[in-house]
């Protein structure tokens, strides 16, 4: 997808709380992720006592975290953040697995939208390019997302 796509407008929310999970591993990334979401939610009105961040080690114990927020019933969406680079061994094929399948049974289990932000690439480079390179800022692109899964829960 172009980064020169048309974005949706987002939609105006009262009364939202979201959770934040993010991985401590890779944080030079995982952390500029955190922050580009931070950026969007606040640009929206949103305070720091609208927001929770929790830090987890790495990326397989976002789904715990994201399980437990959603337990909480205090957010109206959990954004997951996470970085696994493509190493010598097939690691990265089970924590990019587990990952991915723990965030879509969440989804389709729960009334609680959870938002993957967990960058999955070759190495570090494809990682800054994700982070206001030439491929976006996903992490504002996950707050954006969230807001939206908000917006679609609420209307439905």
């Amino acid at each position: 997808m172009s980064t020169n796509a048309p974005r949706l407008n987002l939609p105006k929310l009262d009364n939202i709380r979201i959770g934040i999970a993010v991985a401590s591993w890779n944080s030079e990334i995982t952390y500029a992720l955190r922050d580009g979401a931070l950026d969007v939610l606040h640009e929206q009105g949103l305070t720091d006592k609208d927001i929770d961040v929790f830090y987890v080690p790495g990326a397989v114990e976002l789904t715990f975290a994201a399980s437990h927020m959603i337990e909480a019933s205090a957010y109206d969406a959990v954004i997951v953040f996470g970085c696994v680079i493509r190493g010598d061994t097939p690691h990265f094929d089970y924590v990019c697995q587990s990952v991915t399948q723990g965030v879509t049974a969440l989804n389709a289990d729960c009334d609680t939208p959870v938002i993957f932000g967990l960058l999955t690439v070759e190495n570090e480079l494809q990682a800054i390019e994700r982070i206001g390179g030439c491929h976006g800022h996903k992490g504002r692109e996950a707050a954006e997302a969230a807001l939206h899964m908000i917006d679609f829960a609420r209307s439905v």
